[in-house]
C-alpha cells in the first residue's frame, strides 16, 4: 500500500503502490484517482486506506484537479464540500495538513522545508515540467519563508526515460526548454526522462538535498501505468508536516 515512507526532520513524504484497496479491475486495487472511471465507493475507501496506514485523517488530505499545468494554490484547510481548484502544485504552512498529488507516469514532486515549516505537492508531467510547475512550486514556498537550499525533495515513481517514447520533434521541443530531458529508449528512439528534468531545475534553483525514486511505473507491475496500460488508476503522494 505504501510502497515508500520518509521523514525528514519532521516532514514526512509517502508514495503509494498499487496494493491493499478495494477497487476491480482494471483499477485495482488501490487506485486513489476520482476521474478515471473508477467508482467513486471504491476510490473513498481507498483515500481512507491510504490515510490510516499514514497515520492522517482522510478528509483532511487536500487534492487536486491537476491539469497539466503549472498553477499553484496556497492552502490552510481541507476543501471540505468546496471542489478542489484546477491545479497542479498546492502548498501550506499548516503543519498536520497533508498534499496530495496523483500520477500513474508523471513525476510526483513531494517538497519541504521544516525549519520554515512549509511542505508542497506538484504534479510535474511533461507539459508541467516545461511550463515550469516546479519552479513556480518553489517560489510560492519562498514568499511563505523557505529558503531553497533547506527544503527537501523527494520525486516518486514515474516513467523513465528509457521507456517514455516520443516523437523526435516533441523532444526536441522539450529539450528545448530543459535539455536534461533529452532521452532515449532502450530500443534507440527518441524519448524524454521528465524526472531527470524536474531534478535539474530542483538543482538551478538550488534545492540540494533531492532523491530520485528508482521505479519506472511502465516496468513496474506493482504501479499504475497510463503508457502501459491505458485504462488503470492513480498512485498518490503525499507530504505533511508535523
Amino acid at each position: 500500500m505504501i510502497g515508500r515512507r520518509e521523514s525528514v526532520s519532521g516532514a514526512h513524504f509517502a508514495f503509494t503502490d498499487r496494493w491493499g484497496g478495494v477497487s476491480a479491475a482494471p483499477y485495482e486495487e488501490l487506485n486513489l484517482g476520482g476521474a478515471v472511471g473508477d467508482t467513486p465507493q471504491a476510490v473513498r475507501a481507498n483515500r481512507e486506506l491510504a490515510a490510516g496506514a499514514l497515520g492522517l485523517e482522510a478528509q483532511a488530505v487536500v487534492w487536486m484537479r491537476q491539469i497539466h499545468g503549472a498553477d499553484v494554490v496556497v492552502v490552510d484547510a481541507p476543501w471540505g464540500d468546496r471542489p478542489a481548484p484546477e491545479a497542479d502544485a498546492v502548498v501550506t504552512t499548516r503543519r498536520g495538513l497533508a498534499l496530495a498529488v496523483l500520477t500513474a507516469d508523471c513525476v510526483p514532486v513531494l517538497l519541504a522545508d521544516p525549519v520554515a515549516g512549509v511542505v508542497a505537492a506538484a504534479h510535474a508531467g511533461r507539459p508541467g515540467m516545461v511550463a515550469g510547475v516546479v519552479p513556480a512550486a518553489v517560489r510560492a514556498m519562498t514568499e511563505l519563508g523557505a529558503v531553497p537550499d533547506r527544503i527537501v525533495a523527494r520525486t516518486g515513481p514515474a516513467v523513465c526515460g528509457r521507456c517514455y517514447e516520443v516523437p523526435e520533434a516533441m523532444r526536441a521541443e522539450v529539450a528545448a526548454v530543459e535539455p536534461a530531458a533529452h532521452a532515449e529508449t532502450s530500443w534507440g528512439t527518441p524519448a524524454l526522462d521528465v524526472s531527470a528534468g524536474v531534478h535539474a531545475q530542483l538543482d538551478r534553483l538550488g534545492v540540494c538535498d533531492r532523491v530520485q525514486s528508482p521505479v519506472c511505473t511502465r516496468e513496474s507491475k506493482d504501479h499504475f501505468s497510463y503508457r502501459r496500460d491505458r485504462a488503470t488508476g492513480r498512485l498518490a503522494g503525499y507530504v505533511w508536516l508535523d
